[in-house]
């Protein structure tokens, strides 16, 4: 009996642990997932509210009102076409095309499910339809209608898809998140939905693709962290090529430097000596670093959804893993990543979490979310920080990101061409991160163009737009 009685004691502390286990994890993926859930189009609670609540206004940091709605709940957006469309994959659309846009990932703001019983009460009092939260974003739509402009008309843009993400890397603030091609809310959708280009997919989120060389500025602080002799050692790209296992790794351009230092080498771009440094880092250890800076994380951002970023882990050869020091074999990441990764070393080695909630009001004025910022990691010391800062600055000064220089403004920053393809094509992406190294001005941006070619030619110049936008407020 005695033994039973036992028995009976641990399945019933069992049940309770597993319950108590259940409970707990309710909680986490309700705190962690919700937003992502709550806005599903099979959540029949947000489909009934849609027929019965007002939904709130979505602005931007200047008051600029992105989306606002009629008295009988239906979405209307800016009556200027450039800004609308500028705006669309941040906001969203009447069809819900974007996915993860703020109409649907804060939609239990905008529909009023985070109001007090209270104003429920107040609202039938008065027997007027309840109304959503109004949404403030940190995005600067001036800022983002002029990247687009400048985006569709400059020469080595145009009629390119791609992305370009400002944020200010001490607050972790989102100015600017535009994907290209846009398209018009309020158009006809049969030909975007046709279009070659896919201009529903979110490329500053959702693009996972070969970084190129701005994957360097990782590789470069794993080699300052790595190796005894990385600033001294000097790298073989005598002939422009290197030779591992029966495959040849190039210099874009098909370009040689003859013996060259890591600072020489970040400057000029060396794929060859990028490669060399990889191994002699090690794939361990340099995988490490590149986790360090985010990527293979899971990542669970209040305020958006960025897809992750990816450095392989299987099936690891000399050639894969030379290759991804150069940003290349299977490492992939998004704009908004990269753009992340550059802001860490603005930020003496912080990487802030990007956030894109400026605050949020209820219909009485009352304020239920304000702005927080928080730090997501600390991607390397300031010291290492500083180190791949000077050669940032000198990419800019001298090397391949010339064309993104502003005169008076301390510029940083990478240029990337990267192998890819699309459709069974080889093509090569242009990339360019960078920043102000200026207290007054504490902005880092990702530019990606796709099929862009050089990124020095593609993606700098149109960084050094942005950079003069951003100082001339």
């Amino acid at each position: 009996m005695k033994q039973q009685r036992f028995r009976f004691r641990v399945m019933a502390f069992l049940l309770i642990a597993l319950l108590l286990l259940a409970g707990a994890y309710g909680v986490y993926s309700v705190s962690t997932y919700g937003s992502r859930w709550f806005g599903s189009s099979y959540n029949t609670r947000y489909r009934a509210a849609k027929k019965t609540v007002i939904p709130g206004d979505i602005l931007d940091r200047n008051g600029v009102v992105l989306a606002t709605a009629d008295e009988e709940g239906k979405r209307t957006y800016p009556s200027v076409w450039h800004t609308r469309c500028a705006m669309v994959h941040v906001v969203g659309d009447l069809n819900g095309n974007v996915a993860n846009s703020v109409d649907s990932f804060q939609a239990s703001y905008l529909w009023g499910f985070e109001t007090t019983l209270e104003e429920r009460i107040e609202a039938l009092r008065s027997g007027q339809k309840r109304r959503g939260d109004n949404v403030t974003l940190t995005i600067d739509s001036t800022l983002q209608t002029n990247i687009a402009a400048a985006f569709a008309n400059m020469e080595n843009t145009a009629g390119k898809a791609g992305a370009a993400v400002v944020m200010n890397y001490r607050t972790g603030e989102v100015l600017a998140l535009l994907s290209v091609p846009t398209f018009d809310p309020l158009g006809s959708m049969d030909e975007v939905k046709n279009d070659p280009l896919h201009p529903f997919w979110n490329r500053a989120l959702q693009s996972v693709q070969a970084p190129g060389s701005t994957f360097k500025i990782i590789t470069a602080v794993s080699a300052l962290q790595n190796l005894k002799d990385a600033t001294t050692h000097q790298f073989d790209c005598s002939t422009g090529a290197t030779k591992i296992m029966d495959q040849l790794i190039r210099d874009y351009g098909y370009e040689h430097h003859d013996m060259i230092t890591l600072d020489e080498a970040f400057r000029v771009s060396c794929n060859n000596s990028f490669a060399q440094a990889a191994l002699l880092i090690g794939d361990q250890k340099l995988c490490q670093t590149a986790e360090d800076f985010g990527f293979n994380d899971n990542f669970l951002f209040r305020d958006l959804v960025v897809e992750n970023s990816r450095y392989p882990t299987q099936n690891r050869n000399d050639f894969e893993v030379a290759w991804s020091g150069a940003g290349q074999s299977q490492v992939a990441a998004t704009p908004m990543h990269m753009c992340m990764v550059a802001a860490a070393i603005a930020n003496d080695g912080t990487m802030m979490e990007p956030r894109l909630l400026k605050q949020i009001v209820s219909p009485a004025g009352m304020q239920r979310l304000g702005y927080t910022s928080k730090v997501y990691t600390q991607a390397c010391t300031p010291e290492l920080a500083a180190q791949v800062d000077a050669y940032m600055k000198e990419v800019v000064r001298t090397g391949t990101g010339k064309a993104a220089a502003v005169e008076g403004l301390p510029i940083a920053g990478k240029t990337g061409s990267a192998e890819g393809s699309i459709d069974g094509r080889y093509v090569t992406h242009g990339w360019f991160v960078g920043y102000i190294d200026d207290p007054a001005y504490p902005y880092a941006l990702s530019i990606f163009v796709e099929e862009g070619g050089s990124g020095g030619k593609a993606a700098a110049p149109l960084a050094r737009e942005i950079f003069q936008w951003l100082t001339a407020q």
